[in-house]
């Protein structure tokens, strides 16, 4: 296709015709109303000043009679101007006036017409047009008064040429801003489309021209970048998964192989066949729950889970966390305790528990004090655990603060992605998922995990979106059992 052809077929063009049209018709009907109403007003120029003519030369002659009359209109026929006078007999001689011939009936029929005329002096053979109007007077005479209807024809035309050069300049400039509308648009649709054509090939990295305007070009343009840079974190996101999963699950599935083919190659008794069994069993747990993770992380970023809103108190569920998990934080010598206020909430109850339990999880396999690991004493609050739940103006935040070695600033970063997992909690079990999760939990209802220093200890907050216009009505507590996750 040409490159007038398309600049034709854009829908730019296409309704820069349709305005133009429409403009047109508005501009010839606009002059056609004024040239009417020009035409209407000269006419009853003309009309009312033969009437008052006519009215005049009837009065001198009912004075002077017909000499009197026949001397008024000579005299008046000498003067320059365009109006006509004529005075006939009964038998339609013409006895004075300024008008040479006439069409046929016209002195025979009394009252207006317009008429085709020539006067008298005229050199030319070219017949004009007149209004005029005749009159009987006594005896059977008639006398005819009109004027010359050329200074109404040139008006005319004058307004006729006027519309004609109008429509002539409107199409021309029609046309002129429609193609250039029409180019511009084209243009960065063109640019857009080569764009699309190059992320198509793979490369998510390409975003859409945004100019200054402001457009709906623009703002189309700001959207379609948005989406695709979401579309990139999720590609970048799902090859990240597939990475560690190829990695980090090498591992426990070699593991899980060589145990099975080292329970069959030994000779054992029945309880070392149940005890590899055992640890098979074990193993398999773990890698269930680590996929039971990721599916949960996935389901998270995908913005599946909206369709679960409900309103409840973030309160009940910090609570029933708290209940959960102490007889788990006494049995590693913790305490955990909870500070929560009413704190209504809209969201997904499972998903902020599950992210609410993965934050305890780490609290209290990761958050012991420093020197509780080498046997010396520490006092009840640097074994403490908290779990918090309040509002900050439009932010409801739930909390998990231990007073272990926390998280270096640098690394916070990192160990929120998936199968991350410091140098220092390598030798302890787990699959460096739980962050991943709470971050994709807090991300999806449109808030963030926030990490940082309790001094000492860390502080993990989940914090969400309040409800705008949320009452203090919840929905009625239920036990929150979140799933395991590493």
């Amino acid at each position: 296709m040409t490159a007038f052809g398309k600049l034709v077929r854009t829908t730019a063009f296409r309704l820069t015709l349709v305005y133009l049209l429409l403009f047109a018709m508005f501009a010839a009907s606009l002059l056609a109303y004024f040239a009417w109403n020009t035409r209407r007003l000269i006419t009853e120029e003309i009309t009312q000043t033969v009437n008052s003519e006519t009215s005049e030369i009837n009065e001198i002659y009912d004075r002077g009679g017909l000499v009197r009359l026949v001397r008024t209109i000579e005299y008046r026929a000498l003067r320059p101007g365009a109006n006509l006078y004529l005075v006939t007999t009964p038998t339609g001689q013409a006895v004075a006036g300024n008008v040479g011939s006439l069409a046929p009936g016209v002195m025979a029929t009394r009252g207006w017409s317009e008429t085709a005329y020539r006067r008298i002096e005229d050199a030319d053979e070219r017949d004009h047009r007149a209004l005029v109007r005749v009159t009987e007077l006594e005896n059977g005479f008639r006398l005819l008064i009109g004027r010359d209807l050329d200074e109404r024809r040139r008006l005319f035309g004058i307004v006729a040429k006027a519309a004609q050069w109008s429509v002539l300049i409107v199409v021309v400039l029609g046309l002129g801003g429609g193609i250039f509308v029409a180019r511009r648009v084209l243009t960065r649709i063109d640019a857009m489309t080569g764009t699309t054509q190059r992320i198509m090939t793979g490369d998510l990295s390409e975003r859409l021209p945004v100019g200054r305007s402001g457009d709906e070009l623009d703002r189309l343009a700001e959207n379609l970048n948005a989406m695709l840079e979401r579309i990139e974190a999720l590609m970048a996101g799902l090859k990240e998964v597939s990475d560690n999963i190829a990695h980090d699950l090498k591992t426990p599935l070699t593991r899980l192989r060589n145990r099975a083919e080292e329970a069959l190659a030994k000779s054992g008794t029945e309880a070392d066949y149940r005890a590899a069994l055992e640890r098979t069993i074990e193993e398999s747990d773990g890698l269930i729950r680590t996929f039971n993770a990721l599916l949960m992380i996935a389901r998270a970023e995908s913005g599946q889970a909206r369709g679960n809103m409900d309103d409840f108190d973030a309160a009940d569920v910090a609570q029933g966390i708290h209940e959960l998990y102490e007889p788990l934080a006494e049995d590693d010598d913790m305490t955990l305790k909870v500070r929560a206020d009413p704190t209504p909430v809209h969201a997904n109850r499972e998903l902020i528990s599950q992210a609410l339990a993965n934050l305890v999880e780490n609290a209290i396999k990761y958050g012991k004090p420093a020197a509780q690991t080498g046997g010396t004493v520490v006092n009840m609050d640097a074994r403490q655990i908290t779990i918090e739940a309040r509002r900050e103006g439009d932010q409801v935040l739930l909390s998990v603060v231990d007073r272990g070695p926390g998280i270096p600033e640098a690394d916070r970063k990192h160990v929120v992605e998936r199968f991350v997992r410091l140098e220092a909690s390598r030798t302890l079990p787990g699959s460096g998922l739980g962050l991943s999760l709470a971050s994709a939990v807090a991300t999806l209802h449109g808030g963030e995990l926030r990490l940082s220093d309790a001094q000492p200890g860390l502080v993990a907050t989940l914090v969400l979106p309040a409800r705008a216009g949320a009452s203090d009505r919840v929905a009625p507590p239920m036990p929150d059992v979140p799933q395991k996750v590493a």
